[in-house]
């Protein structure tokens, strides 16, 4: 916990600075409302890959200066996190341009910004913030839906969440067809993946709001790794353990690919860049470049 108690808490803001998170691993990020002080305070001890602070939605118009203070406490307090830390601020028209300048100042390791729809917010974003930090964006209009394989124009911009209750809004769609194995949903989800791939964004899926529906949730996880994505939004512990433990790779995909990348580097110094292997058959550059990905995920 960052701090023993919740009563009298401090009135000014500390001086702790948290280190950046070195972390790869991103299977599950997890949305805490900064209102919810017991939340926060157990940011330290999350389980988490990743911790999205929200500023916008779920945030009254009247409270949204008590989140961000909020938010500001207990990160100033805090001394260390093995989570990558994101703020999700408000749209730039609505008051996101001047949390993502005041935010500069604290140890946060990203910005995400909302209702996305067009390069010139994204380059807008980036031009406010400090370059040593991330922005993520959320894909929740038809406009960014139809042109985030065009994004991918700086690298600061790493990351890509699917916001689907939203973007089902700005294209006409109903929210009740978001289930499993719809068509629609399927294709989203698909072209979602792909676009951000080909932008060099990662892609991380929906969240699914039903948090104590945990077995529909852990299907949706089983659902999506199949389709390739590697990370999911979560609400809460619980959805964090399923995501953690649906997307990390199966050990025997590990030694997998580690035999895989000494046999093929040791054949390469042969100048022989395909041959059949004895436990895995017939390896080649493709094959190879296949395991590197999955050892650079862990």
């Amino acid at each position: 916990m960052i701090f023993n108690t919740l009563d009298n808490l401090p009135q000014t803001f500390g001086q702790k600075i948290k280190l950046p998170s070195s972390s790869k691993k991103r299977y599950s990020n997890m949305m805490i409302n900064p209102l919810n002080l017991e939340h926060l305070n157990r940011m330290d001890e999350s389980e988490a890959d990743m911790i999205t602070l929200n500023l916008e939605d779920a945030i009254a118009p009247e409270r949204k200066k008590e989140a961000l203070h909020n938010i500001v406490l207990f990160l100033s307090h805090m001394t260390h996190s093995d989570s990558f830390i994101i703020v999700r601020t408000n749209p730039l028209h609505e008051g996101g341009d001047k949390e993502i300048q005041y935010l500069n100042n604290f140890a946060i390791d990203a910005i995400r910004i909302p209702k996305v729809k067009t390069q010139i917010e994204i380059a807008q974003a980036l031009s406010l913030l400090s370059k040593e930090k991330e922005l993520h964006i959320s894909v929740e209009t038809k406009e960014a839906f139809r042109d985030l394989a065009s994004f991918g124009f700086d690298k600061r911009l790493t990351t890509a969440n699917l916001g689907i209750l939203d973007l089902l809004t700005s294209l006409g769609l109903p929210q009740s067809i978001v289930k499993l194995d719809n068509p629609s949903i399927d294709y989203i989800l698909s072209k979602f993946l792909i676009d951000a791939k080909t932008a060099g964004i990662h892609p991380i899926s929906f969240m699914f709001q039903d948090y104590k529906d945990t077995q529909t949730f852990k299907a949706w996880c089983e659902h999506e790794k199949t389709i390739g994505f590697e990370s999911k939004a979560c609400m809460g512990p619980k959805q964090v353990a399923i995501a953690n433990a649906v997307f990390r790779q199966d050990p025997k995909t590990i030694i997998r690919a580690k035999h895989i990348k000494q046999t093929f580097e040791a054949h390469a110094k042969q100048q022989i860049n395909g041959f059949m292997d004895a436990d895995y058959g017939f390896i080649d550059e493709p094959i190879y470049k296949d395991a590197l990905l999955v050892l650079g995920s862990e």
